[in-house]
């Protein structure tokens, strides 16, 4: 049985794409792998490195090699965003021509009015803010009133709050379900996230695993839709379930770390009966490039690599193996927002032999790629890497 294993290092880019300055200050100076090697003297990533990692970029410690197993390259994001939503749907073959929209003021009053009418409560906040500020900020005042907090991010989100001792977690996951029946057309923000948290304020909140994402659903031509009408069943790891509406995947575990996404991605390839496995390691960006922590980014970079031995060992006849990215997220920049970069394209399994793939136009490639490795029909954007 062929099978096809897409793994996505969330943030992980090599360099910023020409267009990058109309995404942010920092973006053209951006360059995440390249950055969190020279900000650690290097990396040691040997896995990485016989794949080709080194001849896609310049990677002080990862060497350039002259016969790479499998195939290396970039790819640029033909769509308009540097999002994890927008780079996760053009893999799947969806373009973004429209970029989603964002709420650096917080969003419009008449909007925050509607969805308090529809709970019957007020809320707080209305602001962009991390998660830990806003909860320092307002997590006391929420209790005291029993009104979610509100925010947003440099993504396009709407972020709903809420103690979970003062809102049941149902409670809330009701509230974000209205969120998102109301956040549509030119308010159709891509996530609504359910954010429960614990503890109080002289010993400081926590946000808890409970979490729910609610996600804006894809148009219908795409490729996790043509898989299942075809019979091809999906298996969602990580933070791609939270991507993309539930019925799409015929197997969806919502893991929460890196090792924990990796222990699932094993285990799939050993006893799964999907034939397409599509995972999302998403500590790199989530937990070091949102925090400036380059050392951070590194030491899971070195983690991730070691990780790699075992799922490339327990690839079987017919498995591929994709690894690529969503968007960048330099840890060195003045930034904590995602970057606008080219991402890495490395595939191996299958005996595959060495290839260079040169510069992508567009992550729907690797959504030609998985169809045709699995025998599907895809008439999307792009070409197949193979």
């Amino acid at each position: 049985m062929s099978r096809v294993i897409l793994i996505v290092l969330d943030g992980c880019g090599v360099g910023a794409m020409p267009d990058a300055a109309e995404y942010g200050a920092d973006d053209p100076a951006s360059a995440t792998l390249p950055h969190v090697a020279d900000a650690m003297g290097g990396l040691t990533l040997p896995t990485l490195q016989a794949l080709g990692l080194g001849c896609i970029a310049p990677i002080a410690g990862v060497t350039p090699i002259a016969n790479p197993v499998g195939a290396w390259g970039q790819s640029a994001i033909l769509s308009k965003g540097k999002d994890s939503v927008t780079g996760h749907w053009e893999m799947m073959g969806v373009i973004t021509e429209t970029p989603a929209p964002t709420y650096p003021n917080g969003f419009p009053p008449d909007m925050i009015a509607e969805l308090e009418v529809a709970i019957g409560r007020r809320t707080l906040g209305n602001v962009a803010s991390s998660g830990t500020e806003i909860l320092a900020k307002l997590g006391e005042d929420h209790m005291a009133t029993g009104f979610p907090i509100v925010y947003t991010s440099a993504d396009s989100v709407f972020q709903i709050a809420a103690h979970e001792d003062v809102i049941p977690i149902n409670d809330l996951y009701e509230m974000c379900l209205t969120a998102r029946r109301l956040l549509t057309g030119p308010h159709g923000v891509q996530r609504v996230i359910a954010r429960p948290f614990i503890g109080d304020g002289p010993h400081g909140f926590t946000r808890t695993k409970r979490r729910r994402d609610f996600p804006l659903a894809p148009p219908e031509h795409n490729l996790l839709r043509a898989l299942q009408t075809q019979g091809v069943g999906t298996h969602a790891i990580g933070v791609v379930a939270d991507l993309f509406p539930a019925d799409l995947f015929a197997r969806r575990e919502r893991t929460q770390s890196n090792p924990a996404h990796l222990a699932a991605i094993l285990r799939a390839i050993q006893t799964g009966d999907e034939p397409f496995v599509f995972a999302n390691c998403e500590d790199f960006d989530m937990l070091y490039g949102h925090r400036n922590d380059p050392a951070g980014f590194a030491r899971s970079l070195a983690e991730f690599d070691a990780a790699l031995v075992g799922i490339w060992n327990a690839l079987k006849p017919g498995d591929l193996c994709i690894l690529t990215a969503d968007h960048g997220n330099d840890p060195t920049t003045g930034s904590t927002d995602h970057a606008r970069e080219y991402v890495p394209l490395l595939m191996f399994g299958a005996g595959l032999e060495g290839k260079e793939l040169g510069t992508r136009a567009t992550l729907g490639d690797v959504a030609h790629t998985v169809a045709g490795w699995l025998g599907a029909k895809w008439d999307g954007s792009g070409t197949a890497l193979i």
